[in-house]
């Protein structure tokens, strides 16, 4: 009888399917590694039943002890499926950035979950690793599997999916694309196929912003892929080429992939699909590119399948009259965004909004371009001047002191008529565009754009 041991025997051997649709015109074929089909929804699958085999055998984990790990999600419903077959207790930390529905989905696995802010360092106290550390201190009888470290994660990757994908495209593969987040993916398969034939091209998709592509590693809004650090088992010498991807191409390619091939994948997915098909562009007919979909879009409905999610951050735009409009028609001396540091002082504030004829501002962590959340509060003449009359000193306090919460957002290419009506209730609107603060209108900007449409109409 064909009858699985376990769910855990049930992991691996995922399928290749062509990407023929939005694929097509292109000089050689996009196939898909379809990890989603493993039985916790995800590529994470492979190296956590790896690591936990690995921790027993070397007596790291006891049983009934307690798995502790940070994780984006998809590790957390691997270690959660090993749990539950085996008897441990899990406890996950994750970033206040990940989709609702994933918070869940651990619950529903039995586990504890904890959120941490995702606009801070990963030494503060606070980030998900520094948390993640204080836990295993705490918790008795806890281990971490710590997949950024751990080598059985890439070596999961180099024993199944790497041969996996050898096998079924015969050899033939030519180009073999993948995210980076703890690297132990493309790093795993990068060393199998490039020890069967060297020539293939190891291909990293990663996020605009992530260290990996070059960047700092600030806030970007697509999950489960890119770092602000360079993990342990992410192998640099294995990468023949990153592509940075915008959160922008990643949520509309996964929208795309979803409504056109019929395959429902995340966000992360999009990034990898966004940079093969930019690797296939520039192929050969007698090349075939190989994408790996990490996982599934069941993850992401609030947010990549959520129209008024993606308007509100400005990926899509409305006809007619929209926001952005707004922003445009503005005198051209006053600059897009000013902003505070939560470390300046009040007296600062004070100085840039009458430097600037505004009267408020952002207050936000980092340098231009910003990410939506480095945004931490709001400052206001009006607030300065009612807390300036109760005590005189308070424009020597720094603006974290006495910063008031971060201003309602709207969306670019959203309709006027919504900040009319949402002005209606607030005297300023912060402006997302791609997820990224762009500028804040007042009631003033939007009367001022639908004069001048009067007066010229």
């Amino acid at each position: 009888m064909e009858i699985f041991d376990s769910v855990l025997d049930m992991i691996g051997n995922t399928p290749l399917v062509r990407l023929r649709r939005v694929g097509e015109g292109l000089p050689c074929p996009v196939v898909a590694k379809a990890e989603m089909v493993n039985p916790g929804g995800s590529s994470k699958d492979r190296p956590a039943v790896a690591m936990i085999d690995a921790a027993e055998r070397e007596g790291l984990l006891e049983p009934g002890g307690t798995i502790v790990e940070p994780t984006s999600g998809n590790t957390g419903v691997g270690l959660a499926i090993v749990a539950a077959q085996r008897g441990y207790r899990c406890v996950f930390v994750m970033t206040d950035k990940v989709a609702p529905e994933k918070v869940d989905l651990l619950r529903a696995y039995g586990a504890d979950v904890v959120v941490c802010p995702v606009a801070v360092p990963p030494d503060d106290p606070n980030s998900y690793y520094s948390t993640a550390e204080r836990l295993v201190r705490e918790i008795p009888g806890a281990y971490r599997p710590n997949q950024y470290h751990n080598q059985e994660n890439p070596q999961a990757h180099y024993d199944s999916t790497g041969p996996e994908i050898w096998r079924q495209t015969e050899g033939k593969i030519t180009h073999f694309v993948a995210g980076a987040g703890t690297g132990g993916t493309i790093t795993g398969v990068g060393r199998y196929l490039k020890e069967k034939n060297p020539d293939i091209q190891i291909i990293a998709a990663d996020p605009e912003g992530s260290v990996f592509s070059g960047g700092s590693g600030r806030p970007y809004l697509v999950e489960g892929v890119g770092e602000d650090f360079f993990p342990d088992t992410y192998d640099a010498s294995v990468i023949d080429h990153t592509i940075a991807v915008t959160d922008s191409d990643s949520f509309l390619m996964a929208r795309r992939v979803s409504e056109e091939e019929g395959l429902l994948i995340g966000g992360s997915c999009g990034t990898a699909v966004q940079a093969a098909l930019e690797v296939a562009a520039g192929a050969s007919p007698d090349d075939l590119v190989v994408v790996l979909l990490p996982d599934s879009g069941r993850g992401y409905l609030s947010k990549v399948f959520n129209d008024e999610w993606l308007a509100g951050y400005g990926f899509t735009t409305v006809e007619g009259p929209v926001v952005s409009d707004v922003v445009s028609s503005r005198r051209s001396e006053v600059p897009d965004l000013v902003y505070v540091q939560p470390s300046d002082l009040a007296k600062h504030a004070v100085e840039l909004m009458n430097q600037h004829g505004v009267s408020q501002i952002p207050v936000a962590v980092g340098e231009m371009p910003l990410s939506a959340a480095e945004v931490m509060g709001s400052i206001s003449e009006l607030r300065l001047m009612e807390m300036a009359f109760d005590a005189e000193a308070v424009l020597d306090k720094t603006v974290e002191d006495i910063m008031a919460p971060p201003l309602q957002t709207i969306g670019s290419g959203q309709p006027v008529a919504l900040a009319v009506e949402m002005l209606e209730t607030c005297s300023a609107l912060l402006v997302l565009d791609g997820g990224r603060p762009r500028s804040v209108i007042s009631s003033s900007d939007v009367l001022s754009f639908l004069s001048e449409g009067t007066l010229h109409g």
